[in-house]
């Protein structure tokens, strides 16, 4: 919840002053700056090392309703989505320690795999090495996994062009892997190939990173795994190719079935049993056979028998048919829209707003400005915890210093405000939510929507369930005109408060 996670990777809105924001001793290491993603519309990406702090920030401290994905008991690794300080989401894989005991090589691995930038692959942005902690952080798929739209859809089957074009574009994410010198994929099956927002299939990254010590290379099913696999241990090139054609009966059958069960079907030429009744009938029995044979050649039994990368894109590139339609028209799901250009309040959501939040779904900086006059230090129970000792002088210059900002926060002073509040920040014995939200208002009433949005964010950090750093952060999102962001903040802050009023710590 909320976009406390800042990695300080790119900013939103570079033109404007940039500068790293501690909190209390936690710094961030620059990010490392990468070529534009081929057919990504020019956008940079980066890839950064992340501290755990943000990520236990981005995934709302690792909750179990942002898990979107978990393995089996002997190679345990979850992975949840959480989101960025811009406003992006992510995926974040954790592993346990003994899955990657040497950091050195965990660090290695991951800025290997983070160099690969490909649209045809969901890529690696980052990684976390913080003492125990192992994690690798991706971009986000936010339309499900192929498993998904195949054998657990609700509204539709994914239609025969579709599936022609998912075919293609992961034989693409292995040749292009191939060609860089990662041919090694680990277990790659349907739940590995992943749907970008705008419907196109993209293939995991996190299947690049090589097997370690106690994890597993194949967590499916060994009726499915490589027969060499089963023999020494080992992936190779060929073993991918094997994996390949198991995803390539998922796409013909709309099922996961054995290999050895689909060659008996295809032995016996009895294609049309193979293919998903899903179907209707409504695909093409050439390319229905090219494909059945391809996955054939994909599953010999001899390794060296098997297809490469460049024949699978050469002869899958040859059976589409509809280049010239979306992804997301034959996946069925809604476009990607971009927020529209000109400034507007968040919309409201459905359901009633406090005052607080009737103030933000206005921008009325004035009625906010009021509003936490009001609640004054309230909310900054419990978040300091001070021994005597730690009563210094600076500690009452510091606290002076808030005192002064408060009486020009009071009288609108908001460039002193800042100023003053500033010097109670840069202090660092005390953290205050409620001091980030008031600065944060004060470079609102100066125009200055960026570090607005930082501090609230700031504030989400101390106190990662309060409603007013949400609030603030949404009135910050929509004058970066980040619409659709500012409006699911909103509504974020909303359930936060009444989750509040329900029984808890008052907002």
């Amino acid at each position: 919840m909320g976009c406390c996670q800042s990695s300080f990777l790119t900013e939103t809105h570079p033109e404007k002053e940039q500068h790293q924001v501690q909190l209390q001793t936690q710094t961030y290491p620059p990010s490392i700056g990468l070529d534009p993603v081929p057919g990504g519309g020019g956008e940079v990406l980066s890839f950064s090392e992340f501290s755990f702090v943000d990520l236990r920030a981005a995934t709302n401290n690792f909750s179990s309703d942002f898990i979107v994905s978990e393995s089996g008991e002997k190679a345990p690794n979850l992975v949840y989505k959480g989101r960025l300080r811009n406003r992006r989401w992510i995926a974040v894989k954790k592993f346990a320690k003994l899955a990657w005991p040497d950091p050195k090589q965990f660090a290695e691995e991951a800025r290997g795999v983070g160099q690969m930038r490909h649209p045809r692959l969901a890529n690696l942005i980052g990684y976390c090495c913080d003492g125990d902690e192992r994690l690798l952080i991706a971009e986000y798929m936010p339309n499900d996994t192929l498993a998904k739209h195949l054998f657990h859809w609700e509204k539709q089957t994914i239609e025969w062009a579709m599936r022609l074009r998912v075919a293609l574009y992961i034989a693409e994410a292995l040749d292009y892997c191939s060609t860089e010198g990662r041919p090694l994929y680990h277990d790659l099956n349907a739940y590995r190939v992943l749907f970008h927002e705008d419907g196109d299939p993209r293939l995991s990254c996190f299947g690049l990173m090589k097997n370690s010590r106690d994890g597993k290379s194949y967590s499916t099913n060994l009726a499915y795994t490589p027969p060499e696999y089963l023999r020494n241990g080992r992936v190779t090139a060929e073993s991918v190719i094997y994996s390949f054609g198991t995803v390539l009966l998922d796409l013909l059958s709309g099922k996961h079935i054995p290999p050895s069960h689909a060659l008996d079907i295809i032995r016996g030429k009895n294609i049309i049993s193979l293919m998903d009744s899903h179907l209707e009938g409504k695909f093409s029995t050439e390319e229905a056979t090219v494909v059945v044979n391809l996955a054939s050649q994909c599953l010999q039994y001899e390794p060296r028998e098997r297809p490469n990368t460049k024949d699978l894109v050469a002869t899958l590139a040859q059976l589409q048919t509809k280049p010239d339609v979306p992804s997301h028209v034959m996946l069925g799901i809604p476009k990607h829209e971009e927020a529209p250009s000109t400034p507007q309040p968040p919309s409201t959501p459905q359901r009633p707003l406090s005052a607080m939040g009737e103030a933000c779904s206005r921008m009325d900086l004035t009625a906010i400005h009021q509003i936490l006059v009001m609640t004054h230090y309230r909310d900054d129970e419990g978040t300091n915890e001070l021994s005597f000792q730690e009563w210094t002088q600076e500690m009452r210059d510091m606290l002076e210093a808030r005192k002064r900002g408060d009486f020009a926060f009071r009288e609108k002073d908001s460039k002193t405000a800042i100023d003053c509040y500033s010097q109670f920040i840069d202090v660092g014995i005390m953290v205050s939510p409620t001091v980030f939200a008031r600065r944060s208002l004060c470079y609102l009433l100066n125009d200055q929507p960026d570090p607005a949005l930082r501090d609230a964010m700031q504030a989400q950090c101390v106190y990662p369930e309060w409603p007013t750093a949400f609030y603030m952060q949404s009135v910050a999102l929509a004058k970066l005109d980040m619409n659709k962001d500012a409006a699911d903040m909103l509504s974020e802050a909303t359930a936060l408060e009444e989750k509040r009023q329900r029984g808890g710590r008052a907002s």
